[in-house]
């Protein structure tokens, strides 16, 4: 199994036939199988000798390039237009209280600008937020992650990354 550069999982015939017999069929729905496979062989056995077996796709040309197709998809998120256009960088200033914090902030925002990611930023207020109003609770933080101080200030995890001199380029690598 692969996941290729639009984030679409690709499966060989091996490993789709192994999670059909292993009756993880729902495993397979949003999977798609390599130019490679015999797909239009399976289908028309499916079609000939079994009508609850799951019939299987060709990954989709998608003739985008991964930036465009990362534009569609941010473009399509479920997000209130509040959040949408949220000034996340006046909001994460406004946490700042002393100048180490605010000099942190406007270094990670600059990369977080160079990466395109101010819309996930804008994302991810909504969904702390979402999480607060439901009770939800999450996890204080894991992995890379923990390196971002601005996701720090959005409540995604609990480890200030000042106070521990964490390199926000651990994060954004």
């Amino acid at each position: 199994m692969k996941v290729n550069q639009y984030g679409q999982v690709e499966i060989s015939e091996n490993e789709a036939f192994e999670a059909l017999y292993s009756q993880r069929l729902d495993t397979l729905k949003d999977i798609f199988l390599d130019k490679n496979t015999s797909v239009d062989q399976y289908n028309n056995a499916c079609d000939v000798n079994a009508d609850r077996i799951l019939r299987l796709d060709y990954l989709p040309e998608l003739g985008i390039s991964v930036t465009e197709f990362d534009k569609i998809n941010q473009d399509n998120w479920f997000i209130p237009e509040k959040y949408k256009n949220f000034n996340i960088v006046e909001f994460l200033l406004d946490q700042c209280q002393t100048e180490e914090q605010r000099n942190r902030v406007l270094e990670e925002l600059e990369l977080f600008v160079q990466y395109d990611m101010i819309p996930v930023l804008n994302y991810l207020k909504y969904l702390v937020d979402t999480m607060r109003e439901n009770n939800i609770v999450w996890g204080v933080g894991r992995g890379s992650s923990v390196a971002s101080y601005c996701l720090y200030l959005l409540g995604i995890h609990k480890i200030d990354s000042l106070k521990f001199s964490l390199d926000i380029r651990e994060f954004l690598k």
